[in-house]
């Protein structure tokens, strides 16, 4: 059972190395173009809601960690939840922008 598994698995990285590999030479068409943007703003629209969703569990837990931790703690928290990547942009897509989930809470 594990040498078929060990053998899907393998499998299945070469093949997705062979076929989704992009030749660095491919030039960026007009319908790559459309597509990138169409595949942007789908992830986006299933990608904010749990962004917001993060960022108002994120908001409570600063408003919990004032009068605790004081201001710069609780900054720290709101930075870190609300902060980071809101959109999912065409470069995101194409490996060439960073998705950051979490902001960078140094201040």
């Amino acid at each position: 059972m594990r040498n078929g598994v060990a053998l899907m698995a393998a499998m299945l990285l070469i093949a997705s190395m062979t076929f989704l590999a992009v030749p660095a030479r491919a030039a960026d068409s007009a319908a790559q173009d459309a597509a990138y943007g169409a595949g942007s703003v789908f992830t986006t629209l299933l990608y904010a809601p749990v962004k917001t969703s993060f960022c108002i569990v994120g908001g409570v837990t600063s408003a919990l960690t004032l009068p605790f931790g004081g201001t710069d703690t609780a900054g720290k928290v709101a930075t870190t939840a609300c902060g980071g990547t809101w959109l999912i942009t065409p470069d995101a897509l194409r490996g060439k922008e960073r998705v950051q989930f979490m902001g960078d809470a140094k201040r």
